[in-house]
């Protein structure tokens, strides 16, 4: 999940100002709270109206569910956090503030992956996002992994460190951080080779995570030009609808990220 200054996972949406700064990732919640309990219920009755997606339009994490929710045309009603009574519905739902959060009638489901997962599941569409086959959906899963953990942390960490008191900077961490995205770009390019999407042979949940989490990383530490799998990668990212549009929504609050964003893409 994420937040508004920072825009990957928990802490730098590139997210945003506090409110929006919850546009990261939360990896852990308590194993018997009620909610989660009532997620796996087969007894709670479909909701009639669209979900309600908690979210900031500048936050990776969030767009990563806006990309999946706008490949299959899915209806939902858009929270934005930019609005005062959004935030305070969000804090009353998740102590923890950190979002996307999706509110499907009596169902609340956090964290962007799960999100994803549970919109094909119970908002199916065209476009299938973890396939069904278990063997292509834990590949979807590893990659999905990857991109959140390897791309959208250190960059996030880079991002983050911007945003201390200079005195209370860890320039040992971003050094870290740095190194870690270039690993990560150089396995990425063997990785996509000869390949269109990052697992099997369609758009998945690790493409709707890849394209917020690349777009943010090669602002924060550019693409080695000689890594031509990664930057043709994403570029074709950019240029699937699904996430244009969430790039474009996002446009009005590039002044949000706090390395100064790029006059590109």
């Amino acid at each position: 999940m994420d937040s508004p200054g920072c825009p990957s996972r928990e802490s730098c949406l590139p997210r945003l100002p506090e409110p929006a700064s919850q546009c990261a990732g939360v990896d852990s919640v308590p194993a018997r709270s009620s909610w989660m309990k009532d997620l796996t219920s087969e007894n709670l009755p479909m909701s009639t109206t669209p979900p309600k997606l908690y979210a900031h339009p500048f936050s990776s994490y969030c767009q990563k569910v806006l990309v999946a929710l706008y490949e299959n045309d899915t209806p939902f009603d858009y929270r934005t956090l930019e609005d005062a009574d959004a935030n305070a519905e969000l804090a009353a739902r998740w102590p923890i503030k950190r979002f996307p959060l999706l509110v499907d009638g009596e169902r609340t489901v956090l964290e962007a992956s799960c999100i994803v997962e549970y919109l094909d599941l119970y908002h199916p569409g065209p476009v299938r996002l973890v396939p069904a086959d278990p063997k292509a959906a834990l590949e979807v899963r590893m990659l999905d992994r990857f991109f959140d953990n390897y791309v959208s942390t250190p960059q996030q960490k880079v991002v983050a460190d911007r945003l201390r008191p200079e005195a209370l900077r860890d320039a040992h961490g971003v050094t870290e951080a740095r190194t870690m995205l270039d690993t990560a770009y150089a396995w990425l390019d063997r990785h996509m080779a000869g390949r269109e999407w990052a697992a099997g042979d369609g758009f998945s949940l690790a493409d709707c995570g890849a394209a917020p989490f690349l777009f943010y990383a090669d602002w924060t530490h550019r693409i080695d030009p000689s890594l031509a799998n990664v930057i043709a990668y994403r570029q074709r990212l950019l240029a699937r609808p699904s996430f244009a549009r969430a790039v474009d929504e996002a446009r009005p609050y590039r002044s949000y990220f706090p390395l100064g964003a790029p006059d590109r893409d």
